[in-house]
């Protein structure tokens, strides 16, 4: 009898050496199927880290299995820390790295005092959307239309670079229950049984429009996503590209009209799960008064 495989005891630390952050270009291009001319400079990792960027990394003894890589910057005129990358190798994929890293970035915010983080994600991609709200539990009001360019060399990037640009309060009480697994499901799946979606699937499983001006006057609105982008685009490129600006248009005037995206709910539906956005009417900053006080305490 053949024995069960071990699994490897992955400890999350900071790239401190130059062998460490040596290892990072190679993340990058097997995670992401970059080419050379986007994989971040050695030189600039080595100067992010020197002037107090956070680089983060799982290391499987001495390889480098996954990393996340936060900036300082500014929002609202607050300090607060931009998350530009989160990478995990595909070997690791099953051992909840990137739930890990995320920790470990909240953890060393916190100690910075920062209470606030931002990253930008793919809405079409729906395991990082739950992965996101359901999870972690951020908010978004702004949505990037190509955010990087119409393309970059990495396969995730040919369908355009669209981005919701999210914002994570890390000791909201919000944060805090997504973090011990309390995501409202119940809640949530109880909105979506009263609401049509603006975008919403067809028998073919293209996008369709709903009327636009009914969903704006609703305090809820939802859109729906596939299950499985990467599919789409691997077996029909215009199909995909029909579910990017169908979902920009949505996106673009919900949030232009005053709603902000709160939730991302995954459901099924026949052979195939579509995803669904809920999005609220109204600040952010009345939905989680903790926004509202700025991303660092001064106490």
């Amino acid at each position: 009898m053949l024995e069960a495989k071990s699994k490897p005891v992955i400890l999350i630390r900071d790239l401190d050496s130059f062998e460490d952050l040596s290892q990072v270009g190679a993340v990058e291009k097997e995670v992401w199927g970059l080419a050379d001319h986007d994989v971040i400079p050695m030189t600039i990792t080595i100067a992010t880290k020197a002037a107090g960027s956070i680089w983060l990394g799982a290391f499987d003894g001495a390889k480098l299995a996954g990393f996340a890589f936060a900036f300082p910057g500014l929002e609202h005129g607050q300090l607060m820390l931009h998350s530009h990358m989160l990478a995990v190798r595909d070997a690791y994929r099953d051992s909840d790295l990137g739930f890990k890293l995320k920790l470990g970035q909240r953890e060393r915010a916190l100690a910075l005092r920062i209470q606030e983080m931002t990253w930008t994600f793919d809405p079409l991609q729906s395991k990082n959307a739950h992965f996101n709200f359901a999870k972690l539990g951020v908010v978004s009001d702004t949505y990037k239309i190509d955010f990087y360019g119409p393309e970059t060399s990495s396969v995730l990037h040919r369908n355009s670079t669209d981005r919701l640009w999210v914002r994570w309060a890390m000791t909201s009480r919000r944060v805090q229950q997504r973090l011990q697994g309390k995501d409202q499901r119940s809640e949530i799946m109880d909105t979506l049984s009263r609401l049509t979606p603006l975008i919403r699937f067809n028998g073919d499983g293209k996008p369709v429009k709903t009327d636009l001006e009914t969903a704006l006057g609703r305090q809820r609105i939802a859109i729906e996503i596939p299950s499985d982008i990467a599919t789409v685009e691997q077996k029909d490129l215009a199909l995909a590209r029909e579910w990017r600006l169908a979902t920009r248009w949505a996106f673009t005037e919900a949030l232009k009209a005053g709603f902000f995206v709160a939730e991302f709910c995954r459901t099924v539906r026949g052979q195939q799960g579509p995803g669904t956005y809920v999005l609220e009417k109204g600040a952010l900053e009345e939905y989680m008064p903790e926004l509202a006080r700025g991303a660092i305490d001064a106490r």
